[in-house]
């Protein structure tokens, strides 16, 4: 199986809701999809900051405990190492993580709910009924807009999972969805 592929399953042909006669039937096919791939180089761009802000202060607080106490040169190289391995561990593990997170990240959405799982160590599904939706937006960052992606946020009603977000899509595919999860018009919500 193909892991950087949209589908990770493919719809059956005899299922009434994979028609395809209108958007909202396109979106609503049942079959799990996955992020898209353009979000593990948004989220490498992401950890590569993320370092930087670690790395850059702790940098810094090197340079001034050594030129306050001018320690002996045996404590500047373990200062030096230290940092050196905290920087390039967090590098290394933040360059890893966004492959994997991609990898378990998936999201289903049909006529009644969407679906959304995650988690690399700690796995969780979450089942958003139609019916619970209050509202949702669709919100895109500056790295989000250059990748052409954004990320669905779905809020309902109650206090746990009161927002649901979703990163990773496609700005059009996050639109459509939102489309969707919005009720019908004339309906009022419950």
């Amino acid at each position: 199986m193909n892991e950087s592929t949209h589908n990770l399953e493919t719809a059956d042909p005899g299922d009434p809701t994979a028609s395809g006669d209108t958007a909202a039937d396109a979106i609503a096919d049942g079959v799990r999809h996955g992020l898209d791939p353009r979000s593990i180089p948004l989220q490498r761009v992401v950890g590569r900051i993320v370092t930087a802000c670690v790395s850059l202060p702790l940098a810094v607080g090197v340079a001034v405990v050594w030129a306050a106490a001018v320690p002996p040169p045996g404590v500047v190289a373990a200062i030096v190492s230290g940092w050196s391995v905290i920087t390039g561990v967090l590098g290394w593990w933040l360059h890893r993580w966004a492959a994997l997170h991609h990898r378990y990240a998936s999201y289903t959405v049909n006529a009644e709910d969407i679906e959304i799982r995650s988690g690399v160590v700690w796995r969780k599904a979450i089942c958003v009924p139609r019916s619970r939706v209050q509202h949702t937006d669709v919100s895109q960052g500056p790295l989000e807009r250059r990748y052409g992606l954004g990320t669905l946020g779905v809020y309902t009603a109650g206090t746990d999972y009161a927002k649901v977000s979703l990163d990773g899509l496609e700005h059009e595919t996050a639109l459509r969805i939102r489309d969707h999860l919005l009720p019908p018009a004339g309906a009022d919500a419950v």
